[in-house]
């Protein structure tokens, strides 16, 4: 089954990410990779880059970022391919960022085509 797991530290790193989070980062990709269980992931730019687009009555609108109504950053994401949800946790607990914030875990839902 596959799981995408969203990287979400609590903190907000003003600068750059501290190197020994990267390392610790470029291992668990290592490992999850060596295993098989990692199919891609990436980080993502500062939630001060993003672009909001939703649709009102067939207009677009683009808001750009950061949200005032985000209470939480989203560091990064990586789709895993695992036996089950047990495996799932067993890899996001391992990611360095479990230990400054969340990991989340959704299952995909992928849709026939």
């Amino acid at each position: 089954m596959k799981y995408m797991l969203l990287i979400r530290p609590d903190r907000d790193f003003d600068g750059p990410v501290p190197a020994e989070m990267i390392a610790a980062t470029e291992a668990w990709v290592e490992e999850m990779t060596a295993r098989g269980v990692r199919l891609h992931g990436d980080a993502l730019r500062p939630a001060s880059e993003a672009t909001g687009v939703s649709r009102r009555d067939g207009r677009v609108v683009t808001t750009d970022g950061p949200f005032a109504e985000a209470k939480e950053q989203m560091g990064g994401y990586d789709l895993i391919e695992c036996r089950d949800l047990d495996e799932a946790i067993e890899i996001a607990a391992k990611h360095p960022v479990a230990e400054i914030g969340m990991v989340e875990i959704r299952a995909v839902r992928e849709i026939a085509g």
